[in-house]
């Protein structure tokens, strides 16, 4: 058949017609599919992203510990090692045996955790000792001076150190769980303010706080020996600090000074001459 023989126009194009492709519009299904009432499921894209871990370094975090312990009121704060004081189980046990400890039974029950403070809590593997000045404005010696006036011993004479260090002392742990956390790290803790078989002084010693003196209370070169102790037991392990040495030397002044002579002979207490 011969071709129409209606001719196109010249100097004009045909208009095309077509019809746009369009793809379908589909809802992902972290969106359309929610996990729960008023909830949606992670975003599988962020798999693709590399979340950031904070890495726990025990250095710095010993040392961001101190700055936390020292802004809650603490004077000083060391570190050592639960088994940093082998020789305390067999010093408790000659002090019993000889029945210096007086009327503190107490001291009877439990001499193996007393004495060992990784039998206390096996998992732990630092201590923290933590020392909270009490020593007053002016010279509570004057008091002697005058026998008109009655003597309070100067730790008496505030509110009772254990409720006011025990509270410290959470919050420290608290802090020191939650820095732990941030770097994945498992943490525990556990406080003690002498409420538990603990021996703060052996270990105050032994993380540097301060040496027994011949009185055998704690004595820092900072703060002397008026100051109360708490310890923080806790799982992670962190850097220790060196023990204190003795530095008593041929000085005798606690034991001159005791009314009663509860002093046997230096480093040594009798409870039941002691009116403490």
């Amino acid at each position: 058949m011969p071709r129409s023989s209606r001719a196109r126009p010249s100097g004009r194009s045909w208009p095309i017609r077509f019809r746009a492709f369009r793809r379908p519009r589909i809802t992902p299904t972290w969106i359309s599919d929610p996990a729960g009432p008023g909830a949606l499921p992670p975003d599988p894209r962020d798999i693709w992203k590399k979340k950031k871990v904070r890495t726990v370094e025990p250095l710095a975090l010993k040392a961001r510990l101190v700055e936390t312990a020292l802004a809650e009121g603490f004077s000083a704060v060391r570190l050592c090692a639960p088994d940093a004081i082998p020789e305390a189980a067999g010093r408790l046990a000659a002090f019993v045996a000889a029945g210096r400890h007086g009327q503190m039974a107490w001291m009877e029950e439990r001499m193996g955790w007393r004495g060992d403070p990784t039998a206390l809590w096996p998992e732990a593997r630092t201590v923290i000792m933590l020392a909270e000045s009490y020593a007053p404005a002016q010279d509570p010696l004057a008091v002697l001076g005058k026998p008109d006036r009655g003597a309070v011993s100067v730790y008496a004479q505030g509110r009772d150190y254990h409720d006011l260090v025990k509270k410290r002392l959470k919050r420290v742990g608290r802090w020191l769980i939650a820095e732990a956390e941030k770097g994945s790290v498992p943490a525990e803790i556990k406080v003690f303010v002498d409420t538990a078989p603990v021996m703060e002084k052996p270990l105050g010693q032994a993380a540097g706080l301060g040496w027994q003196g011949k009185h055998t209370n704690l004595v820092s070169r900072s703060l002397g020996s008026w100051f109360f102790l708490g310890a923080i037991f806790t799982t992670l392990d962190l850097p220790k600090d060196a023990a204190e040495p003795d530095h008593c030397g041929s000085c005798r002044a606690c034991l001159d000074i005791c009314p009663t002579g509860a002093f046997p002979a230096p480093y040594q207490l009798d409870a039941r001459r002691c009116i403490s």
